[in-house]
């Protein structure tokens, strides 16, 4: 209760819901209730933590932390690529339609079908 009603989460943080519409809150405790979604891989659950924190490599992100980089966006809708852009309009990542994507289940198949968003390039 006091992760939901502080502000100390962030502005940017992704709420997740169960599949009874409840709100997910994290926890470290039995695998957490998002862990046991995607702690079967290392890399999804790299990148589910870091969309859910907003800490992936996006405009938004190189924004806030490199703002004399490049952060151009080539989508043709926004100019700025956004978490909640890429997730419920992006044309780019479309191999999975679904707009409860705010649903753990429906987002959690998004990142899976999706395998190369929200990934840093080396």
């Amino acid at each position: 209760m006091t992760f939901q009603a502080s502000n100390l989460k962030g502005r940017s943080f992704l709420d997740l819901l169960d599949g009874n519409s409840n709100s997910l809150s994290p926890s470290y405790i039995n695998r957490s209730l998002w862990l046991q979604h995607f702690g079967h891989s290392n890399s999804l659950c790299t990148r589910a933590t870091r969309t859910i924190v907003n800490h992936t490599p996006i405009s938004e992100y190189k924004l806030r932390f490199f703002p004399k980089e490049n952060f151009s966006y080539s989508c043709g809708i926004y100019p700025i690529e956004t978490q909640q852009h890429i997730l419920y309009e992006c044309r780019k990542f479309n191999n999975y339609w679904n707009p409860r994507r705010d649903n753990i289940s429906h987002f959690i198949i998004f990142l899976e079908l999706n395998s190369r968003v929200f990934l840093f390039t080396t």
